[in-house]
């Protein structure tokens, strides 16, 4: 009987079709003329091992067409590298490609280049990182940011604060600009502890208080526009689980956590006195969702709040002598604030979610004349993405003795010297107010802002406290601000806004008082 001739294969060996033959073979021929049923059973059997070796020699071709495949992947593969090591170079071409691997190469030329260009990006991007790599004493990592904000101003009507205007007083404009409101942040990670993550970041800019002169010739001494000192805006650290953050933190309330869209308007943010609940007061945080998902979450929080005092709260400390630093009436009260505050947010679209959230406030005073009095709000913000170019956001009010807080028209009650008894006459101001914003985005690098805030304490409890020929801030009664501004991004790191606000402040006896605002903002963040 004839054996099958051996076949050889460069990648996988010696052949086992013609090698399958032999056992057969010799089966036969042990079986000679008697065995023809022993003859027909082999038969099969060697019918059935042919089968088998039929399919394991195709097995043994896909997998030789599957190495080639991968060996063209390698040599494609080889030749990118080279290509991005050598700068841009053209890549070698292999004598005699095949012709399936070079259709590849022709389709991806693009992705390629993509790839190219990302990389070289990341790779300028980790230079840059390693050059300005900021070492803590903690070896954590710290990111440093900022923003570099030049604003030009143009007041028709005297304002509090050219800059940063609040409340119109009356009198003759201004223009001029200022680098003051530029800010930098720092953010770190630390250890874990507890199963949490710890964190902690920090911000500051340069608009600290101007001191002024002590001189006894009249000459005030040299006062210069650009004249900055550093002041502490917020502050937090931390600890973060999955879902409970407990915080420290000098930062806004957390009944009022947003805030109207400004570039212009950085140090004292915009709306500020006009219905916008912004001062930065020492809390201590706790925050749980209850329960997160795409489709509904709802977040309740809690804080300790030390308030600070309204500007116009008097500076008259009877039984302190004069040398000391009086604490605030919160802290002379010894109790500390509460907030409180519960967030229902709707379903995940984009990385949007519409939100609507309630509060509450309170806080106890011993004021320096001799009363005790409390502060207290209710409030109502709001978050609500219309479309995917469109968002409504807002915050609204109602309390009493807010100057601490940002609103109650710089006061947190009225007073007025009783003659009869040597003391005070004394009244804690209601008050109401907020704000409301609409965006508008055309894309990630241009928005419109349109916003409207209003404070306003009730003019019945303040008239009986008015002072004839007093400052308009003493006087006043009603803030409101108009605003409309447009930022436009070029980049990541570059921004720029034109700004228009119209101030009007209404005193609690006599007529308005309006300034309109131009500003114009350049900033470079890093």
């Amino acid at each position: 009987m004839k054996v099958s001739e051996v076949n050889r294969n460069s990648h996988s060996g010696v052949s086992l079709r013609g090698w399958a033959a032999v056992p057969v073979a010799f089966c036969l021929a042990v079986a000679g003329p008697g065995g023809s049923a022993q003859t027909a059973q082999q038969a099969d059997l060697a019918q059935r091992v042919e089968q088998l070796t039929g399919a394991m020699t195709r097995a043994q071709a896909q997998l030789e067409r599957s190495q080639r495949d991968l060996d063209e992947m390698r040599l494609q593969m080889a030749e990118l590298r080279r290509e991005i090591a050598g700068g841009g170079a053209s890549p070698a071409v292999s004598p005699d490609p095949p012709a399936p691997a070079q259709e590849t190469y022709t389709a991806t030329s693009e992705p390629i280049q993509d790839l190219r260009e990302r990389q070289a990006l990341q790779e300028s991007q980790i230079a840059t990182q390693e050059q300005t790599k900021v070492e803590s004493e903690s070896k954590y990592p710290v990111k440093v940011t900022g923003l570099v904000l030049l604003s030009a101003f143009s007041n028709t009507g005297a304002v509090d604060t050219p800059a940063t205007p609040s409340v119109a007083i009356g009198g003759a404009g201004s223009a001029g600009a200022t680098v003051r409101q530029t800010m930098v942040g720092f953010d770190a990670r630390g250890p874990h502890l507890f199963g949490a993550r710890s964190f902690a970041d920090l911000r500051i800019d340069f608009f600290g208080g101007q001191p002024s002169s002590v001189s006894t010739t009249g000459y005030q001494g040299y006062l210069n526009s650009n004249w900055a000192s550093l002041r502490l805006r917020t502050a937090h650290a931390g600890l973060e689980w999955s879902q409970t953050q407990i915080q420290f933190a000098l930062d806004r309330p957390i009944v009022s956590p947003d805030t109207p869209t400004s570039l212009t308007a950085v140090a004292v943010p915009a709306l500020a006195w006009s219905g916008n609940l912004w001062t930065w007061n020492p809390q201590a945080v706790i925050t749980q969702n209850l329960f997160a998902s795409h489709s509904v979450g709802l977040e309740v929080q809690a804080a300790l709040i030390d308030t600070g005092d309204a500007p116009l709260t008097p500076q008259v400390t009877p039984n302190t002598p004069p040398a000391t630093n009086p604490p605030g009436s919160a802290e002379a009260s010894s109790k500390p604030g509460v907030e409180a505050r519960i967030a229902l947010a709707g379903p995940d679209r984009d990385g949007q979610r519409a939100r609507i959230a309630a509060g509450g406030y309170f806080a106890a005073h011993a004021s320096a004349l001799g009363r005790n009095y409390d502060s207290w709000a209710s409030t109502l913000d709001t978050r609500l993405p219309l479309g995917s170019h469109l968002e409504f956001t807002g915050s609204f009010y109602r309390g009493a003795a807010l100057g601490g807080l940002g609103a109650g028209a710089y006061k947190d009650f009225a007073y007025s010297p009783n003659p009869n008894t040597g003391g005070y006459y004394f009244r804690p101001l209601d008050d109401a107010g907020g704000w409301a914003q609409l965006k508008a985005r055309t894309g990630e690098r241009l928005q419109f802002n349109a916003a409207y805030g209003m404070d306003n304490v009730f003019a019945g409890q303040l008239r009986p406290y008015y002072v004839e020929g007093g400052p308009m801030i003493q006087n006043l009664a009603r803030n409101r601000t108009i605003v409309g501004n447009t930022i436009y991004s070029p980049s990541a790191y570059l921004l720029f806004s034109f700004e228009y606000r119209r101030l009007t402040s209404t005193p609690v006896e006599g007529p308005s008082v309006s300034s309109n605002i131009i500003g114009v903002g350049a900033g470079y963040k890093f």
